[in-house]
């Protein structure tokens, strides 16, 4: 079963190439800092799991689509797999060691019962490594997320739970600051046309097609015009760095 759209990138889709490999890149920078028996909460279709599956004790991952489910359970023996919708989260307290949650709190409603329940079933002095779009950096309203972040935004309701809030970003080399440059232009030439800002007015629910299709019409755009940019970009052209207001997405780093 495959649930890709543009919100749910692929690696099997040439212009998706550059998000995809923006998406894999918080995997590879949670990859050393795992430990222990691990809890991932979104895991969609196991986009990191075989990055994380050999670094921890146990791997439990958490997704609401059930056919997604069954398909990773099918493909990493080592793993458990269950779906669910959360928050709450249905685990006991203390149970994790490591927590890791990818581009999964900007569609949660409930983004403080989120944290606090991260809270609660880590163990302590456990960690959760989150990211999120940054909100600085948007091109245009995401239908499919209920809100988007600052870093001090995230950082200060991160705060009210977890002792330890170290707040950092994924950036991009000059190859991915091309694309995004690109990529921003072509965004500007389709929101000239919104001239009643209606991206902003409208419910996301009538958004959500409309967003589809003209994002993978630019997507595609993007690729015919530089298909070698495009499916050049590696996760190795994204890096982990401080807080920045040009930092692509947030990576947070959570202690218990």
């Amino acid at each position: 079963m495959s649930v890709y759209t543009t919100e749910i990138t692929s690696d099997q889709i040439p212009s998706d190439n550059p998000i995809h490999q923006r998406l894999l890149k918080a995997y590879y920078a949670a990859e050393p800092l795992v430990s222990g028996d691990l809890l991932e909460l979104g895991c969609g279709e196991g986009r990191g799991v075989s990055l994380l599956l050999n670094k921890v004790d146990s791997y439990l991952g958490l997704d609401k689509i059930e056919g997604v489910i069954e398909t990773l359970r099918g493909k990493f023996e080592n793993a458990r797999f269950e779906s669910g919708v959360f928050p709450p989260i249905d685990l006991p307290d203390n149970s994790f060691d490591t927590v890791v949650s990818f581009q999964v709190i900007e569609h949660i409603q409930q983004d403080e019962l989120f944290l606090s329940e991260i809270h609660r079933i880590l163990k302590p002095g456990g960690k959760a490594i989150l990211s999120t779009p940054n909100i600085k950096m948007t091109l245009s309203r995401n239908p499919w997320h209920i809100r988007e972040y600052t870093a001090d935004q995230l950082a200060t309701l991160a705060g009210k739970y977890f002792s330890s809030v170290d707040m950092k970003g994924i950036a991009g080399n000059e190859k991915v600051m091309e694309y995004h440059k690109r990529n921003r232009k072509s965004v500007q030439k389709i929101m000239k046309y919104d001239i009643l800002d209606l991206q902003y007015r409208l419910p996301a629910a009538l958004l959500r097609k409309p967003y589809e299709i003209l994002n993978r019409r630019n997507r595609n755009k993007l690729k015919n015009q530089s298909d070698e940019l495009v499916l050049s970009i590696s996760h190795e052209d994204y890096f982990v760095r401080e807080k920045s207001e040009q930092n692509l997405d947030l990576f947070v780093i959570l202690s218990k």
